[in-house]
């Protein structure tokens, strides 16, 4: 496995629209492999294949689903792939939060969000799955999903705060 650079603000692949994964092999394996190293070497929540430079319909993110809450020291919550995925269905209950973004560090926008989400996806095998998920996930889902058709927090958010404070402001 091995860390990818995360593609940052201004790159013009945030804009894109990503073809399907058409090849379920080593590759992609190895793809899946490196995006996960890199997911947790960045502290992040999920993570798109545009982000690490891969025009591909594929993300992963953080489940919580099964989690054990306060998350016991040393633990990390498990990863689910998502190749090709497709929402089916997105809740009529909304939440707005503020939303952060690796590939735009520093930027928290307030985006509306389903509350749950039901996902048609296949795995790195290419095996079909659905699953339903609520909250953060859910929340995570929309936004990965949402960088494989080039939308970013940038085109959704009603408004941003930014985190440019100096480390020390604030502290006595």
């Amino acid at each position: 496995m091995a860390l990818r650079t995360i593609v940052q603000d201004g790159d013009p692949i945030l804009k894109k629209v990503c073809r399907p994964v058409t090849k379920f092999d080593d590759r992609l394996a190895t793809l899946l492999d490196d995006m996960k190293e890199t997911l947790y070497d960045a502290d992040g929540w999920g993570l798109a294949g545009p982000q690490v430079g891969v025009m591909r319909r594929i993300f992963i993110s953080l489940d919580d689903r099964n989690a054990p809450d306060p998350l016991p020291e040393g633990e990390r919550l498990p990863i689910m792939e998502f190749i090709n995925p497709e929402i089916l269905e997105l809740s009529d209950e909304q939440v707005e939060l503020y939303e952060g973004c690796l590939s735009f560090p520093g930027h928290n926008g307030a985006i509306k969000r389903a509350k749950h989400v039901k996902v048609r996806a296949q795995d790195r095998h290419g095996e079909w799955f659905e699953l339903e998920a609520d909250d953060m996930f859910a929340r995570c889902i929309q936004h990965e999903n949402n960088h494989l058709d080039g939308i970013t927090i940038m085109d959704l958010a009603t408004h941003f705060y930014e985190d440019d404070y100096p480390e020390d402001e604030g502290k006595e």
